[in-house]
C-alpha cells in the first residue's frame, strides 16, 4: 500500500458509509410516476453481483441480470443507465449490507490484542459474501480491460473494508499500545491478503481461528514493550 493509497484509506475511513453509499446518490432521479419499490432494486443488485462473481463484468449481460431478478429492460433501466452504472452501485451496496452486520467496533472497551483480532476478522471478504473470492477474481482478471471499473472496485471494496483496521491500528498507536515506528501499511496489507493465501492454498473458507493465528504472528512485532500479556486479553 503506497502512500497515494494510504491517503485514500484515510479518507474513506472517516465515513466508509458515504463510501458505500455515494454510487447510489448518483442514480438518476424520477420525477414523477409510480414510487419504486425498493425490493425491485435489491432484487437487482443482488443478481448483479451474483453475476459478476459468476460470470465476470465482460461476459454480464443486463439480459441475464434481468432473467435473474424477475424483471424487466424497462424497469432496469429506469433505475441504471448503463451495465458500468448498475455494477458500480451493486459493488457499493454489497459493501454497505457487510458494514450494516458489524457491530460498532469499540476500541476502547477493548484490549488492544482484542481490538486488533476483531478489526482482522473484519477484514475477510466472504464476511456476508460466498461468492467474495470470485467476485474479486474478476475483477482482477478484468482490471486490463476495464481499468476503470477495477478502480471503482478497489474505492468500493477495498479501501473501506481496510479502513477499519487502519484506525483500530492507528488508535492503538495513539494510545500507546502500538510502536509508532511500526509498520501499519504492511500490517493491513498482510491481514487482508491472509484471506486470499489461504483460500488459494486451501481452497476453503478460512478456519475460524485465522484471524487469531494472524494476529498471534504479527502482534509480537507491531506492539510496543509496555504493552505486557496482562494488557493484551
Amino acid at each position: 500500500m503506497n502512500s497515494k493509497d494510504r491517503a485514500t484509506v484515510a479518507a474513506l475511513g472517516q465515513d466508509t458509509s458515504e463510501a458505500a453509499t455515494n454510487a447510489s446518490a448518483q442514480r438518476p432521479q424520477r420525477t414523477g410516476g409510480r414510487p419504486r419499490d425498493p425490493a425491485i432494486e435489491e432484487a437487482i443488485l443482488q443478481a448483479t453481483r451474483k453475476r459478476l462473481a459468476t460470470d465476470g463484468y465482460t461476459r454480464m449481460t443486463i439480459g441475464d441480470v434481468v432473467a435473474d431478478a424477475g424483471v424487466t429492460r424497462p424497469t432496469l433501466y429506469r433505475r441504471w443507465p448503463n451495465k458500468y452504472s448498475l455494477a458500480v452501485d451493486a459493488l457499493a451496496y454489497g459493501l454497505q449490507m457487510q458494514r450494516e452486520a458489524y457491530p460498532p467496533l469499540d476500541v476502547d472497551g477493548m484490549a488492544p490484542v482484542e481490538a486488533f483480532t476483531e478489526a482482522v476478522k473484519r477484514l475477510d471478504p466472504r464476511y456476508h459474501n460466498d461468492q467474495a473470492m470470485a467476485l474479486h477474481g474478476n475483477f482482477m482478471g478484468d482490471a486490463e480491460r476495464q481499468p476503470t471499473l477495477f478502480e471503482q472496485f478497489r474505492e468500493q471494496g477495498v479501501h473501506p473494508r481496510c479502513a477499519e483496521l487502519m484506525q483500530t491500528l492507528q488508535h492503538l498507536q495513539h494510545a500507546g499500545a502500538v510502536r509508532g515506528d511500526a509498520d501499519l501499511d504492511a500490517t493491513v496489507v498482510l491481514c487482508f491478503g491472509s484471506y486470499f493465501g489461504d483460500y488459494l492454498l486451501t481452497g476453503r473458507v478460512a478456519p475460524a481461528d485465522h484471524a487469531d493465528r494472524v494476529v498471534a504472528a504479527l502482534w509480537p512485532s507491531i506492539r510496543t514493550d509496555g504493552c505486557s500479556a496482562s494488557d493484551q486479553a
